[in-house]
């Protein structure tokens, strides 16, 4: 028992780093050298199977004779020429084939066969050719599905549908927007609300590096609780790479958007644009900050009345919010930042906000809101009749200034 504990664990530390030849030959050279018995013992301390200890026997006695019959092999081989079994795709004519018009969405037949509506699996492909009398393993259809060409993927989302006859257009105008507030020296921004966040010792998507088999334990159901939900509402500074994000505790409304805006200016924005007589602000077309939304240009106004400022707001064309510059630069670092951590609280969220950064710079500065912002308040004709708006001349709809009341 001594020695097969012994040739056990010599087994265990070089087996991984051996090929199959050496693997086989090592054992047989430990066999022959213990003698009478030492075969039996091999096989015993290293799992291996009796023909293949004999294999590798065979091997080193017809090198040490100096034969080269074909027990002797090419360096570069574990197995002689043919040897192992033929390959399934030559035992079963036709597997290859039947593989492909399974997997293959343009494949022709019957469209309302069960397979199309179920999830494509190897388990699921590898009974469904069992049902057409093909002896195939969930494990080799994953091997034919590359040699396929097939590869395990997502969805992509790169489909934006049905998009504006002026979409690049409006980009290029709003490009030009930019570029001229920043050589005049005035701030362009990018806002946005992010998605809200539940507010407890929930699952946070992402990983973390916690202690092995140590992992952060959240509740086991998301379930909205006494906080409720956080609305994170972001201004992303073009020009100074700087953020801002105001940590909602209510609704998300225009009037949190604009008071959102209003506290970047006078913690970030006066400071850093002191003789500003100017502020471009790029948004979605829609939600809260909408060219649509009435309450969204009231306050817009009020805010220009209060700042003395000449507001000029430029929407992204329909179905491209996408290409807002505050998801890339600001939200998506923001969401790095806190993965794998749980909401469990609004001052959690705020911490993890300010701590974001980037190799670039990046500064965010963030607070909490705790105002109640009351849903559906509705401005009446009069009052925007009222407004001191200016429309562009290209798409006024989407793009407009204010002017402070009395300019």
């Amino acid at each position: 028992m001594k020695t097969i504990e012994t040739i056990r664990h010599e087994w265990n530390l070089i087996k991984d780093s051996l090929s199959e030849r050496m693997r086989r030959q090592w054992a047989a050279s430990e066999a022959m050298a213990l003698g009478v018995g030492g075969r039996e013992i091999v096989e015993r301390a290293t799992g291996l199977a009796s023909s293949t200890l004999g294999t590798g026997i065979n091997e080193l006695r017809a090198k040490a004779r100096g034969e080269t019959d074909g027990l002797v092999l090419d360096p570069d081989r574990s197995r002689r020429p043919g040897a192992g079994r033929k390959p399934l795709i030559e035992k079963q004519p036709g597997l290859l084939e039947a593989l492909d018009r399974l997997i293959s969405p343009e494949a022709p037949g019957d469209p309302e066969t069960a397979l199309r509506w179920v999830g494509k699996s190897r388990e699921t492909l590898a009974a469904e050719l069992a049902r057409q009398d093909f002896k195939v393993s969930p494990t080799s259809v994953g091997r034919f599905l590359q040699k396929l060409g097939f590869t395990l993927q997502g969805n992509a989302k790169v489909l934006e549908g049905r998009q504006n006859p002026d979409r690049d257009a409006q980009f290029r105008y709003i490009n030009a927007q930019v570029q001229d507030h920043q050589q005049s020296g005035d701030p362009a921004t990018s806002v946005e609300t992010k998605k809200k966040e539940l507010v407890e010792n929930a699952k946070n998507g992402g990983k973390e590096w916690p202690p092995e088999g140590k992992p952060t334990r959240v509740d086991s159901h998301d379930f909205m609780r006494e906080l409720g939900r956080a609305s994170p509402d972001g201004g992303y500074d073009m020009t100074d790479n700087t953020g801002w994000v105001s940590v909602g505790i209510s609704a998300d409304t225009s009037e949190f958007t604009v008071e959102s805006l209003r506290r970047w200016w006078h913690t970030m924005g006066c400071k850093h644009y002191p003789n500003a007589k100017r502020l471009l602000i790029t948004a979605d077309c829609g939600g809260s900050n909408g060219y649509r939304v009435r309450l969204w240009k009231f306050e817009l106004q009020n805010l220009a009345d209060e700042l003395g400022l000449l507001i000029t707001v430029c929407h992204l064309p329909p179905s491209t919010s996408k290409w807002n510059r505050i998801e890339h630069a600001l939200f998506s670092f923001i969401s790095s930042n806190g993965r794998g951590q749980p909401l469990v609280d609004y001052q959690t969220i705020v911490r993890l906000i300010g701590a974001t950064t980037t190799t670039t710079d990046l500064r965010v500065e963030r607070a909490l809101d705790d105002r109640k912002y009351e849903k559906g308040r509705t401005v009446s004709d009069a009052e925007m009749a009222a407004l001191h708006i200016r429309p562009h001349e290209f798409h006024g709809e989407w793009n407009y200034t204010f002017g402070p009341t009395g300019s």
